[in-house]
């Protein structure tokens, strides 16, 4: 069953998002201005990613939510945003009476004992991060991270932008583009949100991706299964906390679907493009050393292309 698997179930018929179509190069910061009508993003999966959200808190209950003390005011503020726009913007799915948000069947109690983020985070399928300026930085202080692509929310909490994004290559303590961010979001305003997108390979389906080092694209084999891994991203400036929300959607897709999009051979062209641009460090953080000639031998077999493959050794 999927609600037990943690398998997303696939819309066979379409891809959402394709950035890997060199218009989201890797290791780019990439910022758009937001339309807020595109902020929370829901379709027919509203229900499985709701419901595995649940699953993953009961399995992971310490690594799934963290907060500090005095974020109470700020994740009342996000519920609060959040189900409004939700009941505005998908009145046909999202309908709130009193203190009650009735989403597809299932019933939110918004005045729930629980913390709020918590509870804004049972009505969408994004997950959650909040982000407040002190003398060190923008630090992440509250965040409900069902969907991890690789990264531990227990060990980047409470800790400044630079070394969140670490690991990062490119974006560490001291680099230029750690220092872009922070300007960035210093200068985000409540008016103007941005967007951003993210992408990645993974051997497997599964929302919840903990692991460090891709062990699981490592161990893809000629033949095995592979998913285009798309991170839709959002960055909010809160009204009246001025704190900074971070959401993030999680698609995932079958790499075969890009056969029967009728973009298939530039997405492909652009997608090889941008595997053989990535040096070894890159590929290395992507997990995706002695994986890259694979990837793009697929690619050139759905497109038709003869691009030539690099090599890393």
């Amino acid at each position: 069953m999927l609600a037990m698997t943690g398998n997303v179930r696939h819309n066979e018929s379409s891809i959402r998002h394709t950035p890997y179509d060199g218009s989201h190069p890797p290791f780019r910061i990439g910022l758009q201005p937001l339309d807020l009508r595109n902020w929370i993003e829901v379709d027919d999966r509203l229900d499985f990613y709701l419901s595995e959200k649940e699953r993953l808190w009961a399995l992971h209950p310490g690594k799934t939510f963290v907060a500090e003390p005095d974020t109470v005011a700020v994740q009342t503020e996000i519920l609060d945003l959040i189900a409004a726009h939700v009941a505005r913007r998908f009145p046909d799915i999202y309908r709130r009476d009193a203190d009650r948000m009735f989403v597809n069947g299932r019933t939110v109690d918004l005045a729930a004992d629980e913390p709020a983020l918590l509870t804004a985070a049972r009505l969408v399928p994004e997950d959650l991060l909040v982000m407040r300026r002190d003398e060190t930085g923008w630090r992440l202080v509250a965040g409900s991270l069902s969907f991890p692509t690789g990264w531990s929310l227990t060990e980047k909490f409470g800790r400044p932008m630079e070394q969140i994004h670490g690991p990062v290559p490119g974006f560490g303590e001291g680099t230029r583009n750690a220092a872009m961010i922070n300007r960035i979001f210093d200068s985000l305003q409540v008016a103007q949100p941005v967007w951003r997108m993210n992408w990645s390979i993974y051997s497997n389906d599964a929302l919840y991706q903990g692991d460090h080092h891709a062990e699981h694209v490592r161990r893809m084999e000629a033949g095995l299964a592979a998913f285009l891994r798309v991170e839709y991203q959002t960055l909010r400036k809160l009204p009246v906390s001025c704190d900074i929300l971070f959401t993030v959607r999680i698609h995932i897709d079958p790499i075969a679907l890009l056969e029967r999009h009728p973009d298939c051979g530039h997405i492909c062209s652009e997608f090889i493009r941008l595997l053989q641009a990535m040096d070894r460090e890159q590929l290395e953080y992507k997990g995706m050393i002695g994986q890259r000639d694979l990837l793009i031998s697929r690619l050139q077999a759905m497109s038709g292309s003869n691009h030539t493959r690099g090599t890393v050794s």
